[in-house]
């Protein structure tokens, strides 16, 4: 190949890599089709396919280094392609049609249908011993699926901005009720309490300033349980900050609104309030099981994310769930993807759980049911809130699990894929947590840049980077590989 046909060849290269890195960013997120998605995974084979065309013994030191030099123009465009296909699976995970991921109007169920497309498309294996992808199970859960209103002094807030419900809260409808205002500092012991406790009626809303203190100096429990003891009726805590949301597998008498003290009027008189809540006994939810055989079959490493987020709180007002955890189960299609073209030493299988935000429920139930046996587990690697890695990578378990940390630190060092890692110990923070419990070696990560949202309505797709997930992705196939 002369010097004008390499040169001729690399342009066209890089003129069909910016062909699909410009498809995919005019594609917005879309459930319905995945033609963006099949460009930019046939584009993942343009280094592999360069590196073979070039004979680099054959040319001379100084082609060489040109050659080099296009060479790593190409990579950064293959990470870009990257960065911008899993940017893509967050958008679409996080699209309005996903409903939070939730239990009202079909969320989560949206979002499983997702993921088993995306298997099947990559043409991952079944590990079941039927066959299946899925595993069923079901739970408790509290949801919000129909009207959600607050008005104090007749002005109406705005959810999930000026306040959120307590997600154990039942159904309420009260009109222009007189609020008390009660501040649990002045009482002094539980005695007192219980007797403030016996005058609350169902005529009045109570505005209950300095709950978290009370709760941690007079009363020594936790706010659920202190939320749990109030009678029925209606009720606002001030909260500071963003206001963050959860998931309930129970229900509590009283219907308790955390309210920004921003938005309460200095003289609060009257509150208003129409709530619409349903207790689903057995919510419906799978795990999602997938992998890629090994040349060694008896030994698996696994690669999990949760799917599910917290959905909707009342029919109009979203969780997205971008960072949480969307871009987790980015990160594992996009591995998924590499290793159908790249066969792996060992089997690897990718697990999204669901029931996660409704205390790991999903990893809990297939440690306690597994699909395979646990003891075949090499190594489990956990991602969740992989939004931006701009500054490091947190590794839960690190200190559990010193001779993989060891390996894992080593080839960050040398090939800095992200700027640092982060070592912390054991914690019951995602779904890494019960393999840990049985016996599994396990980490959990999680990245570290970006604003932070959390369990908020502004953890949106516009608001990821995906600075370093390339990196991210890197470092995780380079562990993988060099493992014993």
């Amino acid at each position: 190949m002369t010097r004008h046909c390499l040169f001729y060849f690399t342009a066209l290269l890089l003129l069909l890599t910016n062909s699909a890195i410009a498809q995919i960013e005019n594609n917005a997120p879309d459930n319905s089709s995945n033609q963006g998605d099949t460009t930019i995974l046939q584009s993942t084979a343009i280094v592999d396919t360069i590196q073979h065309l070039y004979n680099m013994d054959s040319l001379d030191k100084a082609q060489k280094k040109r050659e080099s030099a296009d060479l790593l123009k190409i990579a950064a465009l293959q990470a870009e392609t990257d960065k911008l296909w899993m940017k893509k699976q967050i958008g679409a995970l996080s699209a309005r049609n996903m409903r939070g991921r939730g239990y009202v109007k079909g969320g989560i169920d949206s979002a499983a249908i997702y993921i088993l497309k995306k298997y099947k498309e990559f043409k991952l294996k079944p590990v079941g011993a039927n066959g299946a992808f899925t595993q069923g199970f079901a739970f408790p859960v509290n949801t919000f699926p129909g009207k959600m209103k607050l008005s104090l002094n007749g002005d109406l807030l705005k959810p999930g901005i000026d306040y959120v419900i307590d997600p154990a809260s039942p159904s309420f409808t009260g009109s222009r009720l007189p609020v008390k205002t009660i501040n649990l500092n002045d009482i002094a012991d539980r005695l007192a309490w219980k007797y403030i406790l016996s005058q609350f009626d169902g005529s009045h809303a109570y505005l209950l300033q300095n709950a978290d203190l009370f709760c941690s100096k007079i009363l020594y429990v936790k706010r659920n349980v202190f939320l749990a003891s109030l009678p029925a009726g209606v009720y606002l805590l001030p909260q500071n900050g963003i206001l963050q949301w959860g998931i309930s597998r129970d229900t509590i008498a009283a219907t308790v609104f955390c309210v920004h003290p921003d938005v309460l009027p200095k003289n609060l008189k009257s509150l208003s309030a129409e709530v619409v809540s349903e207790f689903i006994p057995r919510a419906r939810n799978v795990n999602i099981v997938g992998c890629v055989p090994g040349a060694v079959t008896d030994s698996y490493i696994v690669f999990s994310a949760h799917y599910d987020h917290l959905g909707m709180m009342g029919d109009t007002t979203m969780f997205p769930g971008a960072s949480d955890n969307a871009s987790g189960v980015a990160m594992m299609l996009n591995l998924a993807s590499f290793y159908i073209k790249h066969p792996p030493h060992y089997t690897i299988v990718f697990i999204a759980f669901s029931g996660e935000e409704a205390s790991l429920m999903g990893s809990e139930f297939f440690v306690k049911n597994p699909m395979f046996p646990l003891k075949k587990i090499r190594f489990l690697i956990n991602m969740d809130v992989m939004g931006d890695a701009s500054n490091a990578l947190t590794v839960v378990n690190a200190t559990e699990n010193q001779e993989e940390y060891g390996l894992l630190k080593k080839i960050n060092d040398k090939e800095k894929f992200v700027p640092e890692l982060r070592s912390r110990g054991p914690a019951a923070n995602s779904d890494h947590y019960y393999f840990a419990k049985a016996g599994v070696p396990a980490f959990f990560i999680y990245s570290n840049g970006g604003k932070g949202y959390y369990h908020d309505i502004y953890d949106k797709a516009k608001e990821i980077t995906a600075n370093n997930l390339d990196g991210v992705a890197k470092l995780l196939i380079t562990f993988a590989r060099e493992l014993n």
